[in-house]
Protein backbone atom coordinates (compact mmCIF):
# COMPACT_ATOMS: atom_id res chain seq x y z
CA UNK A 1 0.00 0.00 0.00
CA UNK A 2 1.47 3.48 -0.84
CA UNK A 3 0.32 6.67 1.09
CA UNK A 4 -1.33 9.49 -0.82
CA UNK A 5 1.03 12.48 0.01
CA UNK A 6 -0.13 16.27 -0.24
CA UNK A 7 1.80 16.71 -3.56
CA UNK A 8 -0.38 13.33 -4.90
CA UNK A 9 -3.34 15.39 -4.17
CA UNK A 10 -1.43 18.32 -6.18
CA UNK A 11 -0.33 16.43 -9.05
CA UNK A 12 -4.29 15.21 -9.12
CA UNK A 13 -6.20 18.35 -9.38
CA UNK A 14 -3.17 19.43 -11.85
CA UNK A 15 -3.94 16.31 -14.07
CA UNK A 16 -7.66 15.76 -13.42
CA UNK A 17 -9.02 19.50 -13.09
CA UNK A 18 -6.24 21.53 -15.86
CA UNK A 19 -5.07 24.11 -13.08
CA UNK A 20 -1.72 25.67 -13.17
CA UNK A 21 0.68 23.48 -10.89
CA UNK A 22 0.74 26.71 -8.67
CA UNK A 23 -2.87 27.06 -8.86
CA UNK A 24 -3.50 23.47 -8.00
CA UNK A 25 -1.34 23.40 -5.06
CA UNK A 26 -2.98 26.78 -3.31
CA UNK A 27 -6.45 25.06 -3.93
CA UNK A 28 -5.20 21.75 -2.11
CA UNK A 29 -3.43 23.97 0.41
CA UNK A 30 -6.49 26.30 0.77
CA UNK A 31 -9.02 22.96 1.17
CA UNK A 32 -6.48 21.61 4.02
CA UNK A 33 -6.39 24.94 5.93
CA UNK A 34 -10.30 25.26 6.12
CA UNK A 35 -10.21 21.27 7.47
CA UNK A 36 -8.03 22.27 9.83
CA UNK A 37 -9.18 25.31 10.62
CA UNK A 38 -12.88 23.95 11.41
CA UNK A 39 -11.59 21.08 13.65
CA UNK A 40 -9.32 23.41 15.70
CA UNK A 41 -12.25 25.19 16.61
CA UNK A 42 -13.98 22.32 18.06
CA UNK A 43 -16.63 21.94 14.88
CA UNK A 44 -17.57 18.73 13.26
CA UNK A 45 -16.57 19.20 9.83
CA UNK A 46 -19.46 16.64 7.07
CA UNK A 47 -17.95 16.73 3.58
CA UNK A 48 -21.49 14.47 1.51
CA UNK A 49 -20.46 11.05 -0.14
CA UNK A 50 -17.13 10.88 1.84
CA UNK A 51 -17.80 11.05 5.79
CA UNK A 52 -17.62 13.21 8.73
CA UNK A 53 -14.99 14.23 10.61
CA UNK A 54 -15.97 14.07 14.49
CA UNK A 55 -14.12 16.13 17.22
CA UNK A 56 -14.62 14.15 20.42
CA UNK A 57 -13.10 15.29 24.04
CA UNK A 58 -11.74 12.29 25.92
CA UNK A 59 -11.40 12.61 29.45
CA UNK A 60 -8.56 12.23 31.64
CA UNK A 61 -7.52 8.49 32.44
CA UNK A 62 -5.23 6.38 34.05
CA UNK A 63 -2.95 4.78 31.98
CA UNK A 64 0.39 2.96 31.81
CA UNK A 65 3.68 2.72 30.27
CA UNK A 66 4.13 -0.50 28.45
CA UNK A 67 8.13 0.06 28.87
CA UNK A 68 8.29 0.36 32.79
CA UNK A 69 5.02 -0.61 33.88
CA UNK A 70 4.68 2.46 35.78
CA UNK A 71 1.15 3.47 36.30
CA UNK A 72 0.24 7.56 35.17
CA UNK A 73 -2.45 10.14 34.19
CA UNK A 74 -3.11 10.72 31.03
CA UNK A 75 -4.67 13.92 30.39
CA UNK A 76 -7.90 14.99 28.73
CA UNK A 77 -7.43 15.78 25.43
CA UNK A 78 -9.30 16.00 22.13
CA UNK A 79 -9.03 14.00 19.41
CA UNK A 80 -10.64 13.27 15.83
CA UNK A 81 -12.65 10.93 14.75
CA UNK A 82 -13.81 9.73 11.37
CA UNK A 83 -17.00 8.28 10.04
CA UNK A 84 -17.53 7.26 6.35
CA UNK A 85 -20.47 8.16 4.99
CA UNK A 86 -22.83 5.07 3.64
CA UNK A 87 -21.88 5.96 0.05
CA UNK A 88 -18.26 5.34 0.27
CA UNK A 89 -18.20 2.14 2.40
CA UNK A 90 -20.28 0.55 -0.12
CA UNK A 91 -18.03 1.70 -2.50
CA UNK A 92 -14.99 0.42 -0.40
CA UNK A 93 -16.66 -2.81 0.49
CA UNK A 94 -17.49 -3.18 -3.12
CA UNK A 95 -14.44 -4.88 -4.23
Amino acid sequence: MVALTKEKIIDNIYHQVGLSKSQSRAAAEGLLEIIKETLESGEDLLISGFGKFLVKEKASRRGRNPQTTKDLQLRARRVVVFKTSGVLRDKINAN
